[in-house]
């Protein structure tokens, strides 16, 4: 590799609370280190196009409590073409653009390492996403505030479901991953959680709501992963309805709010450490790894296990607990 004199940042894929604080960080880490920067607008479809902004330490001002990202974001089908690959390279190399710094879920960091790996440019990739479902980081950016988002629905709902006595079924995102349906389902006190990991028969959900109707319990909260094997929420509520008549039974889903608004402190200053870990790893001559926490400590892993989702688990003390804590 070459001496880095100007680094490229972007976002890609679904946005997440932090971006723009991780954005800040990289930003002002690269000035700060003499180091050129280049803010690649709306991703890989913004390589493709050349939306490219030369950036300076006032461009980044006012922006770490804001959600989203000012980089904007897209999804480009023509980058996964080796035509795509090839003509986002040649648009980085006719700006001076040598080393990126990804920060997006499982397809940007796929997208960034096939893209090192074929031209031998250096990347670093930074986990955002609300899923918290990549290898190598204990947190990725967003999830924090959107699981806060999720618990202060489930409080609110809980509210008028003991007011009238009711049973409610509250959608939550993750397609693949049950990680806030999880978490949220703990700190939101919820009666059950279904998720894409661990299949629930519908059967297997009444005996348990029917139990808790039994201990007195008079309204009941059921938190389900977009991801759940059984369907979505309204699916699940109808199902269980069918047979299972004791409460009067509502669904809420919350869809897109989870992914908007002002990131959590932790969001922040996660998203700061990361942006700076990244681009003095790029520096140290590091590339195709994720920036990541595990405890308390910045990490570094290779994208090939970053990226490798047989390794990503559930953990076994949560959902042990969400059960144990229910009855």
């Amino acid at each position: 590799m070459s001496e880095i004199k100007k680094i490229g940042v972007f976002t890609s894929g679904g946005d997440a609370p932090g971006m723009n604080a991780c954005i800040r960080a990289v930003v002002r880490t690269a000035i700060f280190k003499n180091i050129e920067v280049v803010g690649i607008r709306q991703g890989y479809q913004g390589m493709l196009e050349c939306n490219f902004w030369d950036m300076t330490a006032r461009d980044v001002g006012n922006i770490i409590h804001i959600g989203g990202t000012i980089l904007k974001t897209a999804r480009c089908l023509e980058f996964k073409t080796a035509e795509g690959t090839k003509k986002a390279y040649e648009n980085l190399k006719a700006h001076g653009i040598d080393a990126l710094v990804a920060i997006g879920g499982d397809g940007t960091a796929n997208g960034a390492d096939r893209l090192s790996r074929t031209f031998d440019i250096p990347v670093m990739c930074i986990p955002g996403t609300i899923d918290n479902d990549l290898n190598g980081s204990d947190f990725t950016l967003g999830f924090d505030t959107a699981t806060n988002t999720v618990i202060e629905a489930i409080d609110k709902i809980r509210d008028t479901a003991a007011s009238h006595d009711r049973l409610f079924f509250i959608e939550v995102m993750g397609r693949d991953s049950g990680c806030i349906a999880l978490h949220a389902g703990i700190a939101g006190g919820a009666e059950a959680v279904l998720l894409p990991e661990r299949e629930t028969a519908i059967d297997e959900l009444i005996e348990k709501l029917s139990s808790q109707a039994k201990n007195k319990k008079t309204s009941s909260i059921v938190i389900v992963a977009e991801g759940d094997k059984n369907g979505g929420a309204y699916h699940v509520a109808a199902r269980v309805k069918e047979k299972f008549d004791f409460y009067d039974s509502k669904v809420t889903i919350l869809g897109h709010l989870q992914r908007g608004g002002s990131p959590s402190s932790f969001d922040r200053i996660l998203a700061s450490r990361l942006g700076f870990a990244a681009v003095k790893a790029l520096l140290n001559g590091r590339t195709r790894q994720m920036v990541g926490l595990r405890g308390n400590a910045i990490v570094l892993t290779p994208l090939e296990e970053a990226l490798n989702i047989s390794h990503f688990k559930l953990e076994d003390d949560l959902l042990e607990m969400i059960n144990v804590l229910s009855i």
